[in-house]
């Protein structure tokens, strides 16, 4: 059970956060102030919550649940997103709550959240960066997304795998915009994503589809490195 407690330097000076929890994670959600910088590392698609049916976008690290193949040592070495930055701690009613049975609170290792002065250190500033970056990026990323829906712009991907070992992957439920649907936009509409500034998250977006072949290449290569 979720131990939720008001984050303060007097009961949790000696707390220390590590990083190396990202290994079980295989999809991060991310806002659209994300996609620039997270395209150059992961495929980033866009999937439906499984209860609202609501689109949200995300980065996939992994082709199965519970396996990242970009990790090393358990953590990104590339761009972490903010959900992953954020891990253990959440805002509730404008305060910052730490979940302290969250793995991200470890024991004996990770850096500490408070200075000897009180001050935050850089690890707590990175994950108050993250909740601020999630807080402020959810809704527009929402606005963003029903843009998209509007000029029926998302389309499914066909994700399918083959590896050399007779093993196949399939991923459902994933879409991705659709340039053709887009180019074949009126100008009109066109000019109104470019000044929302949609056309450049369209197009990092469609690009970092191409490291799916990235993730595709790691799992073939750790199945041979098994057998």
């Amino acid at each position: 059970m979720p131990d939720w407690q008001m984050l303060n330097r007097a009961d949790h000076a000696a707390l220390r956060l590590s990083r190396r929890i990202d290994t079980p994670r295989h999809f991060a959600q991310i806002v659209a102030d994300e996609f620039l910088k997270a395209a150059p590392y992961y495929p980033i698609l866009f999937t439906k919550h499984p209860e609202t049916g609501a689109f949200y976008a995300g980065v996939v690290m992994g082709l199965e649940p519970g396996r990242n193949l970009l990790s090393a040592d358990g953590a990104l070495r590339d761009y972490r997103p903010a959900d992953l930055e954020r891990q253990g701690f959440f805002i509730a009613e404008g305060q910052v709550v730490i979940d302290r049975e969250h793995a991200a609170f470890a024991k004996d290792e990770g850096a500490a959240l408070f200075e000897a002065t009180g001050e935050a250190t850089p690890a707590l500033k990175r994950v108050q960066q993250a909740l601020h970056t999630l807080d402020q990026g959810l809704a527009a990323t929402d606005a963003f997304i029903r843009r998209l829906l509007d000029h029926w712009l998302l389309e499914p991907i066909d994700v399918a795998m083959q590896f050399d070992n007779g093993q196949s992957v399939q991923l459902d439920g994933l879409y991705t915009i659709s340039l053709d649907a887009l180019h074949a936009l009126p100008d009109e509409a066109v000019l109104a994503l470019f000044r929302a500034g949609d056309l450049q998250l369209a197009y990092a977006q469609t690009t970092s589809v191409r490291h799916l072949r990235t993730l595709g290449r790691i799992h073939n290569d750790r199945l041979a490195a098994a057998q």
